[in-house]
């Protein structure tokens, strides 16, 4: 039997690779890595989203791709303070938080905002040490 490990990537579907793009890089602090034949992925951590243009997406392709449809939840070093400091400087509207959820690993606090396709981000630092 085989068992997952990790998550290597994942696709959004955007209305605009550079403004997705540019979003997460000043607001995530994301590298924006080109690969392939010009296809662009946001890579941080172990991890990258890999960002299809829509109407253009490669293939093979999710079902139904559509922008704003993805629910993300990232996990940041930090303080919640420092979290809201930079989101503030960034113009970021928090659209509910911070509130206490519970993480893969532990329990976490989080806000959540809209990238530019109104995806929902949700930022948080874990309440425990891992």
């Amino acid at each position: 039997m085989i068992s997952v490990a990790s998550l290597d990537h994942l696709v959004l579907t955007v209305q605009s690779i550079e403004l997705t793009s540019e979003f997460y890089r000043r607001v995530l602090g994301m590298r924006i890595s080109v690969f392939g034949q010009g296809r662009t992925a946001l890579c941080f951590g172990e991890q990258k989203i890999n960002l299809h243009q829509a109407g253009a997406e490669f293939e093979p392709k999710a079902k139904h791709p559509t922008p704003g449809s993805a629910d993300l939840c990232f996990v940041c070093h930090g303080t919640m303070q420092q979290l809201l400091a930079h989101l503030a400087k960034c113009d970021i509207p928090i659209e509910q938080g911070p509130v206490q959820r519970t993480g893969a690993q532990s329990p976490i606090n989080s806000v959540y905002f809209r990238d530019p396709d109104n995806n929902l981000i949700e930022l948080s630092i874990p309440l425990v040490t891992r």
